[in-house]
């Protein structure tokens, strides 16, 4: 989950090994433009911050095999997000070594030009269609569907049942205007769904037969987390982060904010995973890290972690915080250049907490370390008590891995700030899944946790997290494995998505995409249904990295007696969750016309993108981020009907 960086297994390892002398000191040739993306010419290339973005982001953003979002992805970009992700956001520390008088000539040559248009207005429902009964079950209150982060909508729930699904069609698309990235998961009560795009800086309350806004809560930066739902006294609120850490809550009726409180417990924290409201309280992950800072040798790597932070759902007053490690500080250890190191620091917190209600828990699986010396709760799964914030035990998969953006395949070619091989098994195998509780047939309780080295863990929340079973497939790699989520059934599988790009010059590599279903009693796998790569009919054209990425990353849905999937090129499964056999399939790598009139643009599956509910599967169709496809639209299907 460490976003737009580079590791052990990662297709850049020969392309960014040309390069990292030169990216380890902040510099780069100019001849590295002529890698950028397709033969069409710049039309910005007149621009004095051409030569900035040059000088400072080609390195990463015009070789194809790193994780950087390509150039065409980056000037679809507002300013506002670019700004934001280059000063306060994920890419504080690159943006760092830009001189402040050549930063508005980077923005200007890199954001999409402005527009008069006010594009909400020209998709408000009429003035008496705009009322939100929030009466109705609630489908959708949260991003794992449940505290327990199952992923599973039973038929009644969605409105759907395993019989209809293989007979979808496009209901409607809408599209958003200056973004390349969809991330959340909304709230769908009755008729209307509580959706915010992510760089579109709205939340948006939508009328779903209409696809019209009821009304717009401008957030004002943009979001970055999926939203929750559930009572704040009297109030039916919607609780989400935006990309400055702030927590808001929304009134759900009119769409108008309760509070808006700081959700990190330092300067620097993001808040990835989906803030989770139970009773009094919002339970808050932050992903801090400090694993950009690496990459520049002047810095005294590293400082930042992980945290949970618990806040009063009344007011949004912090009541405590459950640290991964404790503050960075100097290790009396230098690097090869001679900067002071400080550690430890790392174990984010990618994912959306599980709150086991009987225990008294959150379970929150963490990130690796970025700096010396190791912890416990790296790569890990970790039980915190709710009330008090007090780590009650800990299960860590993978211990020593310490990595950061200094780090490259070859030790010889890392930067001053990566650990060395004998300090560090540097994997970057990030747990990016939330933990899962669900029931064994014998009643009795089990956390499941899927991570990015292809594994899936089975631990006993009665024994402290005492390992139960192990599956693994594949080899893992950086972005491979299980990325954003695993889901359970009612019939006692766990269903597993793995990613696993294809590397083709690595000869003792073998990726495994595609779905796969375990009995959850024992770790058996029920059954694995491969997902291959489709370049065929102008596909290409359109994302050519479509040969190598093509896995399953978006966390899935269970739906009734079937298991929904996005690929990161474009492509929405439906399994049949019985044998794993494909009963629908959809292609949104296409240019969609809009309901709203926006340009509308499919592209990578990714994150909390699939979701469900009010008789409708929803799929988000744009993931800019570690060079998949771009794209803007939400998009809704529906069963067929003879007539309509």
């Amino acid at each position: 989950m460490s976003a737009w960086f580079m590791s052990e297994n990662s297709l850049c390892r020969k392309a960014f090994a040309r390069v990292a002398a030169a990216l380890a000191l902040g510099l780069i040739v100019n001849q590295l433009a002529a890698a950028a993306e397709g033969p069409a010419p710049d039309p910005r290339a007149n621009l004095p911050g051409r030569q900035v973005y040059e000088t400072y982001c080609a390195a990463c953003h015009n070789i194809p095999g790193t994780r950087a979002p390509a150039l065409s992805a980056l000037q679809l970009m507002s300013a506002q997000s670019l700004r934001l992700a280059l000063t306060t956001g994920v890419m504080q520390q690159q943006g760092s070594m830009v001189p402040k008088e050549k930063m508005p000539q980077l923005i200007e040559y890199l954001a999409a030009p402005e527009q008069d248009t006010n594009w909400t207005a020209a998709m408000m429902c009429g003035p008496d269609q705009r009322s939100v009964n929030l009466q109705a079950s609630p489908a959708l209150t949260m991003f794992g569907v449940d505290h327990n982060n199952s992923r599973r909508l039973s038929a009644k729930q969605a409105g759907l049942s395993s019989k209809q699904l293989p007979e979808l069609e496009l209901a409607w698309a809408i599209g958003f205007p200056k973004t390349t990235s969809l991330r959340s998961s909304p709230v769908i009560v009755g008729s209307t769904m509580f959706y915010a795009p992510a760089q579109s800086g709205k939340l948006l309350a939508l009328d779903i037969e209409k696809a019209c806004a009821k009304w717009v809560y401008d957030v004002g930066v943009a979001v970055r987390s999926s939203v929750s739902f559930g009572d704040i006294g009297s109030r039916k609120a919607l609780i989400f982060a935006d990309q400055q850490a702030q927590v808001h809550a929304v009134d759900a009726q009119t769409g108008e904010r309760i509070w808006k409180a700081n959700g990190r417990h330092d300067a620097t924290g993001n808040i990835t995973g989906a803030p989770v409201l139970y009773k009094d309280r919002i339970i808050v992950p932050v992903s801090s890290s400090g694993v950009g800072s690496g990459a520049n040798p002047k810095f005294e790597c590293c400082v930042g972690h992980g945290a949970v932070v618990a806040l009063d759902a009344a007011t949004g007053k912090q009541l405590w915080v459950a640290h991964t490690m404790e503050d960075a500080q100097y290790t009396g250890k230098t690097s090869a250049t001679g900067v002071k190191l400080r550690g430890p620091s790392g174990a984010p917190i990618w994912s959306t907490p599980s709150i086991d209600v009987e225990r008294g828990l959150i379970y929150a699986t963490t990130g690796q370390n970025t700096s010396l010396p190791a912890t416990p709760t790296s790569d890990a799964v970790l039980a915190i008590d709710l009330a008090t914030g007090n780590l009650k035990w800990t299960f860590q998969a993978l211990a020593n891995d310490v990595w950061n953006l200094a780090c490259r395949p070859e030790p010889a070619q890392s930067g001053p700030n990566c650990p060395s091989p004998a300090d560090s098994v540097l994997k970057d195998y990030d747990f990016g899944a939330g933990a899962v509780l669900t029931k064994k047939r014998d009643g009795s309780d089990i956390v499941l946790a899927g991570q990015k080295s292809g594994d899936v863990w089975a631990l006993d929340p009665e024994q402290n997290g005492k390992l139960l079973w192990r599956q693994t497939f594949g080899d893992g790699s950086a972005l491979g494995g299980v990325h954003w989520g695993i889901a359970v059934d009612s019939e006692y599988r766990v269903f597993a998505p793995i990613n696993d790009p294809h590397f083709p010059e690595f000869k003792d590599y073998v990726p495994e995409p595609g779905m796969n279903a375990i009995d959850i009693d024992t770790g058996k796998v029920l059954w694995r249904k491969p997902v291959t790569a489709d370049c065929s009919n102008g596909r290409e054209a359109r994302f050519n990295l479509c040969g190598e990425k093509y896995g399953l990353s978006a966390a899935p849905l269970v739906i009734d007696k079937s298991v929904v999937a996005g690929a990161l090129d474009g492509r929405i499964y439906i399994f049949d969750a019985a044998t794993g056999d494909i009963v629908w399939q959809y292609d949104t790598l296409r240019d969609f016309t809009t309901l709203n009139g926006v340009k509308g643009q499919g592209g990578g599956i990714d994150s909390h993108s699939v979701f469900a509910g009010s008789g409708m599967l929803f799929v988000a169709s744009g993931y800019g981020g570690f060079r998949q496809p771009p794209g803007n639209v939400l998009l809704a299907f529906r069963p067929k009907t003879k007539t309509r």
